[in-house]
């Protein structure tokens, strides 16, 4: 319905404020699975939605590999009552400290971590030795984009010399290729299968050269769709969770749905054709150019020209009769980031909020 967004007792809802919809969710999970021959493959990130709600949504509906980005992510996850959990983070310095404690509280839970040097897995063996554990490390893989990652051509040997650390088990490979983001569906998947091409070759000569068979985690959201094609290969989603305008225009072959909205109200009337929201640079992901933040379902037609700590100046359409206190309803370009500003989400139900989940994993450091 055209106003499925609206909130009808908005008026006891203070802006700015994160508003998630979670029938929508649930819908979102269930094309995502379309697009998985096996769900067992699909390891959804979990750096969107921070939340232990929509983490147990998820493994209602089988579920059962997870990935994230930090410790708090991994906790959450471990609390929610996830079985298998990919920190996709190289942990240097106290952070591998952090994470043995993780894996010593939550001992029925199978944690993964990243590296792509031999010193930090030597930290890492270190760290877990010390604390009589083992834990499976994925080498990470540069397929382009640049980020972190060891070139593939120069992966074998770093997998063989993790072989013979103690506190680890050298146990895959982890390719993420977000860099890749072509409109055209047929392009992204000619990239992303000559970037996975080196991935293919490596795994053969570790099969080849040690006999152990390397578990495989690729892609983000936009290649997905195609590395949920590929035998035996995990896929790790983020987005599609909550989705986004940023990749609702980019990924126009993935039918998922606005499942979070930010709420904002005006609070100025500055200027002729110029009204003033309570939509800062703390209230939404501002990385992105000024005209690329935030959309609104109920008035399309407002132009950002300013933006600040705690407001965002908009230029309305000759004629607009905008007045203090109107609420506005704003898809942002960038979900992640902007989840990460509110510490609670309100749950919309039949247009009514009906409760708020903590956005728990936010924090840098839940207990651990």
């Amino acid at each position: 319905m055209n106003n499925w967004f609206t909130i009808s007792n908005v008026e006891h809802i203070d802006t700015p404020a994160l508003a998630v919809y979670p029938e929508r969710i649930q819908e979102n999970i269930r094309i995502l699975k379309t697009f998985a021959p096996d769900i067992a493959l699909l390891r959804p990130h979990m750096k969107t939605n921070k939340s232990p709600q929509v983490a147990k949504m998820l493994i209602r509906e089988g579920i059962a590999l997870f990935k994230c980005a930090t410790i708090a992510e991994a906790e959450m996850l471990a609390e929610a009552g996830a079985k298998d959990i990919l920190l996709a983070y190289q942990p240097v310095g106290p952070k591998a400290e952090r994470l043995a404690t993780l894996t010593a509280r939550y001992s029925q839970t199978i944690f993964s971590c990243l590296a792509d040097n031999i010193t930090t897995a030597k930290h890492i063996s270190t760290v877990f030795e010390r604390s009589a554990q083992k834990i499976r490390v994925y080498i990470d893989l540069n397929v382009g984009m640049n980020r972190t990652g060891i070139a593939p051509d120069a992966a074998l040997e770093l997998y063989k010399q993790l072989l013979a650390l103690p506190g680890i088990i050298a146990y895959g490979l982890h390719a993420y290729d977000g860099h890749l983001r072509d409109v055209d569906l047929a392009v992204r998947a000619q990239k992303c299968n000559e970037a996975f091409a080196a991935v293919e070759k490596l795994r053969d000569q570790i099969v080849q050269q040690t006999g152990n068979i390397p578990a495989i985690v690729a892609g983000g959201t936009p290649t997905f769709p195609i590395h949920a094609q590929r035998n035996g290969v995990a896929c790790s989603p983020g987005t599609f969770i909550y989705w986004d305008k940023g990749y609702q225009n980019i990924l126009q072959e993935q039918p998922f749905l606005f499942a979070a909205l930010v709420v904002t109200r005006v609070i100025s009337l500055p200027a002729k054709d110029t009204i003033c929201i309570d939509l800062g640079h703390k209230a939404i992901a501002s990385e992105n150019p000024l005209t690329n933040r935030v959309t609104f379902l109920n008035a399309p037609d407002l132009e950002p020209t300013g933006h600040s700590e705690e407001h965002m100046i908009l230029k309305t359409p000759a004629g607009s009769t905008y007045q203090v206190g109107d609420v506005l309803y704003g898809v942002p370009y960038h979900i992640c980031p902007t989840v990460a500003l509110y510490d609670r989400t309100a749950i919309v139900t039949d247009n009514e909020v009906t409760d708020y989940w903590t956005t728990q994993a936010r924090n840098r450091v839940i207990t651990i």
